[in-house]
């Protein structure tokens, strides 16, 4: 699979989770520590814990582990590095606080299929 595949199998497992406002942003040429972003947002605490232990598992299905994952229980944003891929899961009040898209504005948008 290449790491926009990745992406997009992460995007649709926070889909198929219930994961909200799902975006992958194309960072290739602005950074050289990752490709792709994949941002979400869950509706609490719980979601947020139960959508990384999803992504952590559909991805090692895939061939493609998690390097580390950053982010404490009740911090409200969970980043999961996959190397080129990071997965960046939030609350809704902790995204909207750091507003990621408005950093990486300039970058390409990936639509994301339901």
């Amino acid at each position: 699979m290449t790491n926009r595949e990745y992406a997009l199998l992460a995007a649709k497992t926070l889909s198929d989770k219930k994961a909200e406002d799902i975006t992958v942003i194309d960072i290739q040429g602005k950074a050289t520590f990752a490709d792709y972003f994949v941002i979400c947002s869950g509706s609490s605490e719980r979601q947020v814990n139960s959508l990384t232990d999803e992504v952590e598992d559909r991805l090692a299905e895939a061939g493609l582990y998690v390097k580390s994952i950053e982010g404490k229980q009740g911090s409200g944003w969970i980043l999961m590095d996959f190397g080129d891929i990071i997965v960046n899961l939030f609350t809704r009040e902790m995204r909207e606080k750091y507003s990621i898209e408005k950093v990486w504005g300039d970058c390409q948008f990936i639509e994301v299929e339901d």
